[in-house]
């Protein structure tokens, strides 16, 4: 039989840990982190490597985190936005929409994401976060708030959002292109008013830590998203007292943050790096965003050839490779049996055949007068061929190969760069890829 003094101490430790769940609960809080998804809607599938990341992972994702944290706080440092091809506007648009789908809880506001002007951006149902735009008399006002408050349980959390001026592509515009306020003071004073009432601070920029805490300073900041790496992220670390992560480029991954509180700060935290590989399923609930988009791509391009149609007149400076072969016959054996003139149907098989992104390194002269636009009209341009490396042909063919092609003068290297790129083509390696198609 247990004796008084034990069953008491027993009943004590029963409800000391039938507690422990709800205080663990109450000090502990779970944010996902991203930034810099930088108009990559989709990954590029190119390479095993790059085929990391897209909007329809990350939603998968998202729901499986949400479903084991359902207290999950999701933000996004910005940087959504790309300006790099012809098609990134239409992009854009459809890189919004997917976003409004995932119901983040904040988004930094950087300059690419005002690439479009600001409404382009202000109009998409996004939760945006600017915290330094310029207020004063004649200032144009801002279509986005300043903080963002967001509750989980008991915990309160004030995102902020600082936009660099000095990186603003408006300074080398005569005029007046006030956007965003240089000074501080008005984040500082927000900052210590969210201390004050109890509330964890986390403010995004574009800085690099070393920066922002020379220009701005990290006093009541609890956590700093920097400016992000090139695809991989940071390691989490302290600095001055503020927790700092770094979110990588391209949206290839998600950051997580487990942090334990201590009086309403954090004493603790578990950092962990999500990767989203093809073994995370593409979300259903935004295959009808993604098939519009595709559509909307499809017409665009469309309407593009038709007007190149119009337009097309004179000699083009490409001849194809059939041309080619006629004096090296030796070299086009060689291409003929490579990856290289293949190249526009791996699109078709993966039905990108309409997208410019992928069009321009799977043709030749695309976007260029007298280029590929069109495979009925100017079929002889399908796939990689030796004008996509040496450059237009013509005025070689003509002057009887008196006359140097093009990029006679580059080395290999910088050819192959024009399309092997770290984005599309990570694993790149020269000695060991061109024995492939030595010539």
């Amino acid at each position: 039989m247990l004796n008084k003094p034990f069953c008491k101490l027993l009943m004590f430790l029963c409800v000391l840990f039938a507690w422990l769940p709800l205080v663990w609960a109450d000090n502990t809080l779970s944010i996902v982190y991203s930034g810099n998804l930088d108009g990559e809607l989709e990954p590029c599938g190119c390479s095993a490597e790059g085929n990391l990341g897209g909007i329809k992972r990350r939603a998968t994702l998202l729901q499986q985190l949400r479903e084991t944290t359902p207290d999950l706080l999701v933000i996004s440092a910005g940087g959504l936005l790309s300006t790099d091809g012809p098609g990134d506007r239409l992009k854009g648009e459809y890189i919004l929409k997917g976003f409004e789908l995932l119901n983040y809880d904040a988004v930094g506001v950087q300059w690419r994401d005002l690439a479009y002007g600001p409404d382009f951006a202000a109009n998409a149902a996004l939760p945006w976060v600017l915290s330094n735009a310029d207020t004063e008399k004649g200032a144009v006002p801002s279509p986005f708030s300043s903080d963002r408050l967001i509750s989980r349980g008991k915990q309160r959390v004030r995102f902020f959002s600082w936009l660099d001026v000095a990186d603003s592509p408006l300074q080398k515009m005569q005029g007046q292109h006030s956007l965003v306020d240089a000074s501080p003071k008005k984040l500082h004073a927000a900052l210590l008013r969210a201390r004050k009432d109890g509330e964890l601070t986390v403010v995004s920029t574009t800085l690099s830590s070393k920066q922002f805490a020379e220009q701005i300073g990290l006093d009541n900041i609890d956590v700093l998203i920097e400016g992000a790496a090139y695809e991989v992220y940071g390691e989490a670390r302290r600095e001055n007292g503020a927790l700092v992560v770094q979110p990588g480029s391209r949206g290839m991954r998600l950051g997580r943050l487990d942090l334990t509180l201590k009086a309403g700060r954090i004493a603790d935290w578990r950092h962990t790096v999500l990767p989203m590989p093809d073994s995370i399923a593409d979300a259903p609930q935004l295959q009808a965003w993604y098939d519009e988009y595709n559509a909307k791509v499809k017409a665009d391009y469309l309407q593009r050839v038709a007007a190149r149609k119009k337009q097309q007149s004179g000699q083009s400076p490409f001849v194809g490779e059939a041309v080619c072969q006629t004096c090296h016959e030796k070299q086009h054996k060689i291409w003929f049996d490579s990856q290289h003139a293949i190249a526009y149907e791996d699109l078709e098989d993966v039905n990108k055949a309409f997208d410019p992104a992928c069009i321009q390194c799977h043709t030749v002269g695309f976007d260029q007068p007298g280029g590929f636009f069109d495979m009925n009209v100017t079929g002889h341009l399908l796939g990689v061929q030796c004008e996509s490396c040496h450059g237009a042909g013509r005025a070689h063919v003509e002057a009887a190969g008196s006359k140097a092609l093009p990029n006679a003068g580059w080395p290999k290297e910088k050819i192959c760069a024009q399309c092997h790129t770290q984005p599309h083509s990570p694993g790149f390696d020269f000695d060991s890829y061109w024995p492939k198609i030595a010539h």
